[in-house]
């Protein structure tokens, strides 16, 4: 009697000796789907012996079906929701503090280092990019209405260009309205 091989569901995370860390989206008879952060999704046969299993989800011997991929997308988008891009502060602020100063001189000014402040500035930038996507993916907004939610968004990128001068590479600026005058 042969033994009944099971299949990863989706939401497992993998690590791929090629394509780095991903999540199965799909899983077909021979191959998984699986959604790799830096290449894209791709089908890969499940034998691959590149293929290594970290957090195992929905362990099977059956084929999933769409209603059941459509709700674990979700679950590995809420997963990997937390997993950023490494963004380096600008070299010259390595180790710098950030001042603030009330103007009457005989209160305490606030010190912070701006390692954390920069921080706090990355993470509301990656959650303004999730907020847009998720607007842009909204299927009861119409495409007026995320239009004029867009322009909202791309205001305030707008006014965080002010920081800017924090960050190390210029491709990870925030852009707002190019050529165009905030009001």
């Amino acid at each position: 009697m042969e033994q009944e091989q099971l299949t990863s569901g989706i939401g497992t995370r993998l690590q791929h000796t090629q394509f780095g860390p991903g999540v199965i989206v799909g899983v077909k008879y021979a191959v998984y789907i699986i959604s790799f952060i830096n290449h894209g999704i791709k089908e890969i046969d499940k034998t691959d012996p590149q293929l290594d299993e970290i957090i195992p989800e929905n362990v099977t011997a059956e084929v999933e079906t769409v209603s059941e991929t459509e709700k674990s997308l979700l679950k590995i988008l809420r997963l990997w929701g937390d997993v950023t891009e490494k963004v380096p502060l600008g070299d010259r602020w390595t180790g710098g503090t950030m001042l603030l100063q009330p103007a009457d001189r005989s209160l305490k000014p606030k010190e912070i280092p701006v390692e954390v402040f920069f921080h706090k500035v990355v993470m509301l930038r990656d959650r303004l990019r999730v907020l847009e996507q998720q607007i842009n993916a909204h299927k009861k907004l119409s495409d007026e209405d995320k239009v004029n939610l867009q322009q909202y968004i791309t205001r305030i990128y707008g006014s965080l260009t002010t920081f800017n001068v924090l960050f190390k590479n210029k491709e990870q600026w925030f852009i707002g309205e190019k050529g165009g005058k905030e009001e």
